[in-house]
Parts: C-alpha cells; sequence; structure tokens
C-alpha cells in the first residue's frame, strides 16, 4: 500500500498569493477539498503503531517548525475537514521566533501547543536547534536529541516518536548512516522524515528515510494532484 506524507509549512492569510514554503489558507483549503473528494483518509504516525489495517487511501499530512500562522489558519482547516496530521515541533524555539532563517515569524508557546486537540494533531519532533544533522558529529547530534527529550518530558508533552529532519538532511552513507539512526532508536524514535518527494511503500523498506512531499504556496491545484499522485513532476 502506498502513502503519501505531504510537507507544509508556514500559511498565510487567504488570497495572499503566496509562493515557496508558505501557502495561503484558500490554496490549503482547497487541496484538503480534494482530498476529501477523492476518498483520502488522514492518519497519524501513531496509527501506524497501533492499526492492524489501514484504512483505503491513507495520508499523513505534516507541519514544520509550529508557526503561529499554522494554528490560525491550519488547524481550524483540519478541525472543519476532520483531518489528521503531525506537527513537528524545533523546541528550541517554542514561544520564540523562526531565527533558524533570521525571520520574524512567531512560533507556537507550550500553551498554544497544549491546546491542540490530540484527536487531530499529533505532536512529533523537528530537533532541538533546527540544525542540519548531515554537518554535525554524532556527539553533537547526540546532544541535539538529549535537549529535544529533556523540553518534552519537562514540558510534560504528549509527542509521537517520529521526528522530521531539519532542511531532510541526514548522515547518508557509510557508519555515520548506522551510527545516526542507532541514535534514533536509542531515543525511541519509530519514524524518520527527509524529503525525497516520492511516494513510500507500507510497511516502510527503511522506517528512518520516509520520504515527503513537498507542497509549495505556488503549485495549482493540477500541480498538486500530480504531485500527490506521482511525487515528483517529472515522474
Amino acid at each position: 500500500m502506498r502513502i503519501p506524507v505531504l510537507m507544509f509549512h508556514q500559511i498565510a492569510p487567504a488570497g495572499t498569493g503566496a509562493s515557496g514554503l508558505t501557502i495561503d489558507a484558500d490554496r490549503l483549503q482547497s487541496h484538503f477539498e480534494y482530498l476529501k473528494d477523492e476518498g483520502y483518509n488522514p492518519i497519524h504516525f501513531k496509527d501506524l503503531l497501533l492499526l492492524n489495517e489501514l484504512p483505503l487511501k491513507p495520508i499523513i499530512i505534516s507541519f514544520d517548525d509550529v508557526y503561529v500562522n499554522q494554528l490560525d489558519w491550519a488547524y481550524p482547516l483540519l478541525v472543519s475537514f476532520g483531518f489528521k496530521a503531525c506537527f513537528c515541533i524545533p523546541f528550541k524555539y517554542v514561544g520564540g521566533f523562526n531565527a533558524w532563517d533570521q525571520g520574524k515569524e512567531p512560533i507556537m508557546s507550550i500553551d498554544h501547543l497544549r491546546s491542540l486537540d490530540q484527536s487531530i494533531v499529533e505532536l512529533g519532533w523537528h530537533s532541538f536547534a533546527h540544525g542540519r544533522y548531515d554537518q554535525m558529529s554524532l556527539e553533537e547530534i547526540r546532544a541535539d536529541l538529549e535537549q529535544c527529550d529533556t523540553f518534552v518530558r519537562s514540558n510534560q508533552l504528549e509527542v509521537s516518536p517520529v521526528i522530521a529532519y531539519p532542511y531532510g538532511k541526514f548522515p547518508r552513507k557509510g557508519k555515520a548512516n548506522i551510527q545516526f539512526f542507532e541514535l534514533l532508536k536509542e531515543f525511541k524514535i519509530s519514524y524518520g522524515l527527509r524529503i525525497g518527494n516520492r511516494l513510500n511503500r507500507f510497511p516502510f523498506k527503511n522506517a528512518f528515510e520516509i520520504q515527503r512531499i513537498d507542497i509549495r504556496g505556488e503549485f495549482t491545484d493540477r500541480e498538486f494532484r500530480r504531485k500527490l499522485r506521482y511525487g515528483r513532476f517529472w515522474f
């Protein structure tokens, strides 16, 4: 069975004509309407650990960085459509701003995260400091994951065992790759998300290399449907 995993970032007010990693709310609503009409069933990553049988046409919707604009615009749409999604958190920046790209967009606070209906939104990891794991030593990655774990425990957050790699980057080759995946297991992470723009077959060949489909603001409805079906435009 194939499971598309969609990746979204910032959400802008309807009619703003957003592009790149920002999509406006009316475009997002149009995409959701298509998923609903075509019979897709959004699920959580934690469902994959619990369900004996997946629903027909499963799909996973993910949002990186927990921007406040996701709470303002995406969350109400998820509630309205009865969809599930995974919100991946860069823990260092909770209650602050997207300093990793010199931005000024506010990030959800602890109270915001706790306010989300867990039947709608599951929370996931997105590293602690939004660093590139492919450019960090194993000990640096370990320290980052330890800070994630400490943050989750100290704030008593319910977080699923899934991590979205910042920028989709992780050690890809040789001993570093093996050690990285072993480190994720040590922290009881079950799923790791890259980009890749391909569809996944379930059961996953490698649960630490789940590919996500990058949905950008300039995509038309037709382009969204092609991405959903094929992953890459050139396929």
